[in-house]
């Protein structure tokens, strides 16, 4: 109990938790969200903070926010016309998906994911066996049985810029436990 107390003290003097992740620790220890990694660039409140802009944000505003705390963001138009902005973390590339645009610049909603390309190594019960006791990500297996991480975001209603850079921390660590999950 002492180091839970202790964790969860230091996690909210980095800015890692959130009220709703911390009420959530509190009551459940085997799902509490994770802290920031020391390795990874720190994400800082005097960047950006208040509440995101009412229509949501648009993929240049999402590589600018991510580009602000200093990582790559190139953002890429798709095939439909939607954009992506890649990233990374820890060497591992990710991409972050617009969603609920409706036709507009401007998103409610972004997804954070990854695939892993392991020859087909992974299976539905094994990424069954890793949700099971992960709250915050979803992980799952594609046609060519490689695995594949994702978390999403809502940023409206009443999204803040600095929920985001709690969500992108919980991105942070929990890609690095799927990484050690899948031994890569």
């Amino acid at each position: 109990m002492r180091r839970m107390i202790v964790l969860t003290v230091s996690a909210l003097l980095l800015g890692t938790l959130s009220g709703a992740a911390l009420a959530a620790e509190s009551t459940n220890t085997n799902t509490a969200p994770p802290t920031a990694s020391a390795d990874a660039p720190a994400t800082t409140a005097d960047t950006q903070s208040g509440p995101l802009p009412s229509a949501g944000l648009s993929a240049e505003d999402v590589a600018s926010w991510l580009q602000k705390e200093g990582y790559k963001a190139p953002v890429t138009t798709n095939s439909d016309g939607s954009k992506t902005v890649n990233s990374a973390t820890g060497g591992t590339n990710f991409n972050i998906d617009m969603y609920d645009c409706h036709n507009k610049a401007t998103c409610t909603a972004i997804q954070f994911n990854v695939g892993f390309d392991t020859k087909g190594a992974w299976n539905a019960t094994k990424m069954n066996e890793y949700n099971s006791s992960k709250r915050w990500v979803r992980a799952y297996v594609d046609d060519k049985d490689d695995p594949w991480l994702e978390q999403d975001v809502d940023l409206i209603p009443g999204g803040t810029w600095e929920n985001l850079d709690d969500q992108f921390g919980i991105w942070r660590q929990m890609l690095g436990d799927f990484e050690k999950y899948i031994n890569w």
